[in-house]
């Protein structure tokens, strides 16, 4: 790896997998599989900028067993075109699905609505004059910060569950009565086992799935530039005040120090710093709506 490369944080992206698959987690998709028999319904959170690379369904989903909704969240975040080709994706795949930001009460109210009409069809499918069930339970589950517990919270109008900006934090499993008719099993967030492609890794640390001390802040800052440079983004543009983007990652990263004021005192740049700040402000939706991945090609 060239000077530059080494301070700049640069990480050679092959094809080689990726594990960070702590032993809770395994613990934890134990007890899930163990309680799916508890719930009516398993409500799977998603972050909408990488719907499949944020995905576990394989893990959890049993032949049908049981219905299953995928809750994409976070599309407040994300790039809008791609939100429509992931929609008429999984239109096409026959999937239950929906698209939500879950600090919106509308959305909130969807996922019930789209929860009791998956739980209905299920049943007419072994009961062809079976009624709608008026009390539910449903299971929730998703990666690390993909906004599960954010979403448990809304559910229920109150704090039922911490939500927590460490991935991982949430290890063992909770009942949340959100009202008479609901009950919610929290569950703690699980990665796959295996992340096959350092690419998915690289997305899945740049929306905080996985923790900064596993792929530290130097790969995913610089891996976020590079790939708001390669979209040319606007809002990255207008944000950080860049005269233009037709510039390599190197001016840019050092463009971000000199406005935020990372100079170290000696000379030289504050790398860690402008690395945090990019990361900040990046998950915080500063830097303009953005999707990492798109739908498998026809």
């Amino acid at each position: 790896m060239k000077k530059d490369e080494q301070k700049l944080g640069i990480l050679p992206l092959e094809n080689n997998p990726f594990n960070w698959f702590p032993g809770h987690m395994l613990t934890a998709i134990k007890e899930i599989k163990k309680n799916i028999k508890l719930v009516d319904i398993i409500v799977e959170v998603r972050d909408a900028r990488v719907p499949m690379a944020s995905g576990n369904k394989e893990i959890y989903y049993n032949s049908g067993e049981k219905p299953y909704l995928i809750v994409f969240n976070k599309t407040n975040l994300a790039n809008p075109k791609a939100v429509k080709l992931w929609q008429d994706w999984f239109t096409e795949q026959k999937e239950s699905f929906i698209f939500i930001n879950a600090l919106d009460k509308k959305s909130i109210k969807a996922i019930i609505k789209r929860s009791k009409e998956i739980l209905h069809a299920h049943r007419l499918k072994s009961n062809g004059t079976a009624s709608a069930k008026e009390k539910m339970s449903m299971m929730v589950l998703g990666l690390p910060n993909t906004g599960k517990s954010t979403i448990i919270n809304k559910l229920s109008n109150r704090n039922a569950t911490k939500a927590a900006a460490t991935p991982g934090q949430t290890k063992i499993k909770l009942w949340v009565k959100a009202d008479k008719d609901l009950n919610i099993l929290d569950t703690p967030g699980v990665m796959p086992p295996m992340v096959h492609q350092q690419i998915h890794s690289m997305w899945l640390s740049a929306i905080h799935a996985i923790p900064d001390h596993i792929i530290t802040p130097d790969y995913s800052a610089c891996f976020i530039v590079e790939h708001l440079l390669k979209e040319r983004s606007t809002a990255f543009k207008e944000y950080y005040k860049f005269e233009s983007l037709d510039i390599d990652f190197t001016t840019a990263v050092e463009h971000i120090g000199k406005r935020r004021g990372c100079l170290r005192s000696g000379g030289g740049y504050d790398y860690d710093h402008i690395y945090k700040i990019i990361l900040n402000d990046f998950r915080n939706g500063y830097l303009g709506l953005t999707s990492f991945e798109l739908p498998p090609a026809k």
